[in-house]
């Protein structure tokens, strides 16, 4: 399984919590990108993208 449909299969199921619960967690999980610059969410880009 490549790396696109891995991140496509986890937004899918952060979206069913997020339809359950009622703490916007996929909102919460871009706040923390867009302040902290985590660099697994650089490196997962790069893949999903090959960017190099």
């Amino acid at each position: 399984m490549n790396m696109r449909t891995k991140s496509l299969l986890i937004l899918c199921l952060l979206g069913i919590i997020d339809a359950v619960i009622p703490i916007p967690i996929i909102g919460l999980v871009l706040i923390y990108v867009i302040v902290q610059k985590p660099p697994w969410f650089a490196e997962i880009v790069q893949e999903i993208y090959h960017l190099e």
